[in-house]
């Protein structure tokens, strides 16, 4: 296992270097470069300036001359080619040097972790209740499978699949966050003002009180396929032949199900842990803005529309490395629930 991890680590370097070329030189050909979004603001701000002057000298005072634009491409880097600009970004990614953002005139990495806290503490519990929850049940209805648990418990997760989790969103705010019925719950931040005062048990509360709403939203569609998942991968384990062998034996069936089978069922699930660390780690653009929550995604879709190029590159980077990690972590649970499997 150590040989196949460490192959998988090697294979990531190759696999970084590829994604992140594409996406750089992707987002330089595009149009629209941070130089001339600048040169934009420039004009209209010396556009605003002047603007009890003349039609002809609002126009002469808005040009931005060679000199200034010479002088802002050196700025950020851009008098230089392509290829050596990817090249020295490549370099300072071994200090985790992303650069500076064009944006907010900080190093990337620190955004980045300012925005981080948000997607991270969703991410992660989303990720266990999801997995919690769907598991437990998933048995439940295997079990019970053909009753009425069974039918009631499957419609109501099809109810929640169906349901869009932004328009969920907007629906719990009108009725339960001071939307025009109850205001039973606070949306935008994670805590309330007087946060940093409260008790540890106060802290807690308050925390749950502000995640209810979020977390309701982030997770809607994600038990329903686990769940069916779980299920479905139960009842092909029990019709195998160990498990009838067991029965025959007289183990009674909830060690059948639990100790027999259970384990088996279990891989298919694994399969996932990795995909939603980088789910989670993207966080949900719609969500954080409609709850006001200053996240990955919101940071995301902020650096696309600016051409904050350096942020764009860090935030793909990271969830690169991310993803493939979480790949590997799933091979990891794939070995931790059935030993039998061998990646060497």
């Amino acid at each position: 296992m150590f040989n196949y991890i460490l192959r998988r680590l090697l294979i990531m370097i190759p696999t970084l270097i590829g994604v992140t070329l594409v996406t750089f030189v992707l987002i330089n050909l595009a149009p629209g470069s941070p130089i001339e979004q600048k040169i934009q603001q420039m004009k209209f701000g010396g556009g605003s300036q002047h603007s009890d002057s003349g039609g002809g000298g609002s126009s002469k005072s808005s040009a931005v001359s060679e000199e200034v634009i010479e002088a802002l491409k050196k700025q950020y880097g851009f008098d230089k080619p392509m290829h050596v600009r990817y090249w020295i970004w490549l370099t300072n990614i071994v200090k985790l040097d992303f650069g500076e953002s064009f944006t907010y005139e900080e190093p990337v990495i620190d955004v980045i972790t300012s925005k981080f806290p948000v997607s991270l503490q969703f991410g992660v519990i989303s990720l266990l209740m999801s997995y919690i929850v769907s598991i437990i049940l998933g048995v439940v209805k295997a079990v019970k499978h053909g009753g009425k648990f069974d039918y009631i418990t499957s419609f109501m997760l099809f109810i929640m699949y169906s349901i869009p989790g932004f328009m969920l969103a907007i629906l719990l705010i009108v009725y339960f966050a001071g939307g025009g019925f109850f205001d039973w719950f606070p949306i935008g931040e994670l805590y309330s003002d007087g946060y940093a005062d409260m008790t540890f048990w106060q802290q807690i509360v308050d925390r749950v009180h502000h995640f209810i709403l979020p977390l309701i939203c982030y997770m809607i569609g994600s038990f329903t396929v686990l769940t069916m998942l779980m299920k479905n991968s139960l009842l092909d384990e029990v019709k195998k032949d160990y498990i009838r062998t067991a029965r025959a034996k007289g183990v009674s069936e909830k060690v059948v199900y639990l100790k027999h089978a259970l384990r088996n069922a279990l891989i298919p699930i694994v399969t996932g842990i990795g995909g939603f660390l980088s789910i989670f780690f993207a966080g949900s653009l719609l969500l954080e803005t409609i709850f006001q929550l200053d996240g990955m995604g919101l940071l995301g879709y902020k650096s696309i529309l600016q051409r904050d190029y350096n942020v764009i590159m860090g935030l793909l980077f990271i969830q690169s490395l991310v993803m493939l990690v979480g790949k590997i972590l799933s091979d990891i649970a794939y070995v931790l629930v059935d030993p039998r499997i061998d990646f060497e």
